[in-house]
């Protein structure tokens, strides 16, 4: 958005300009992006780190032909991290440019302007958006958090393992849901493989990142309720200024009618007097 001064040095345009910002809005969408993105990133980092540990720990493979098995799950939760990556840029500049026109800084830059019922509308119905939507990110923080309590508990036996000598903790795969009742992938402490995992990077790696993962999540649920509450501010002030519009409408038009009666009795008068 370009402004242009007249009659004023750099200084008062440079704060003028800055003026017209809506801060608040550009503070949520500073936070709805890092969310978003922690979310995004550390989330599909995640996912292709769990995938490498389920085929190489737990000696898991890919279902052949079109069963749906913990790998197509892990596949389909990529593609939906990649929607969720640009329908939130999308929707963050969107919000950024309602509030930039919903700014009382832009009707001093631009003069008085009218107050549409479309406008009013749209107001609406971004309020109502942001709320379906911040409900839904409380439901994928719910849902971040499972990852993070399955690594934790996989993190803990691994930790008393190594603390108490000659225990024997299995972790069962099953109890999870990530396989059927009747396969039996499970790792115990007495196994080399659990070993290896638990020596590796990569278990600390993709725990850490889901943890990132989630705190991505929560962020964006506070950035959701921040734009409510700016988009209530917003709808409050433009509910407000269509009320000065038509309070001023009224006045100016009934300021035009004392004048136009005003007038016809000057002409009368002076047509009586001629």
């Amino acid at each position: 958005m370009i402004f242009k001064c007249y009659g004023g040095g750099c200084f008062e345009c440079c704060i003028k300009c800055l003026g017209g910002i809506p801060y608040a809005s550009l503070i949520a969408t500073i936070l709805l992006y890092a969310g978003v993105a922690l979310f995004c990133g550390c989330g599909h980092e995640a996912l292709s780190g769990t995938v490498n540990i389920l085929q190489t720990y737990f000696e898991m493979t890919r279902a052949a032909g079109d069963v749906i098995d913990v790998f197509t799950m892990i596949d389909i939760f990529k593609y939906v991290i990649y929607g969720v990556a640009a329908a939130f840029f999308v929707y963050g500049i969107l919000l950024m440019v309602e509030g930039f026109f919903t700014t009382g800084a832009i009707k001093d830059l631009y003069g008085d302007f009218k107050i549409t019922t479309c406008g009013r509308c749209v107001s609406a119905w971004f309020i109502m958006l942001t709320y379906i939507f911040m409900l839904a990110w409380l439901g994928v923080t719910a849902f971040t958090s499972l990852p993070v309590y399955m690594y934790f508990n996989l993190w803990t036996i691994c930790r008393n393992a190594t603390l108490v000598d000659g225990t024997n903790l299995c972790l069962d795969l099953r109890q999870y849901g990530i396989v059927t009742i009747g396969e039996e992938k499970k790792v115990c402490t007495t196994s080399e493989s659990f070993i290896k995992m638990c020596d590796s990077n990569e278990l600390n790696m993709t725990f850490h990142l889901f943890i990132v993962a989630l705190a991505g999540a929560g962020a964006a649920v506070i950035a959701m309720v921040h734009y409510l509450m700016v988009l209530s501010a917003n709808w409050a002030y433009v509910k407000d200024a269509c009320r000065m519009q038509k309070y001023e409408d009224i006045k100016s038009k009934e300021e035009q009618e004392l004048h136009d009666i005003h007038s016809t009795r000057s002409k009368e008068r002076l047509n009586a007097y001629t």
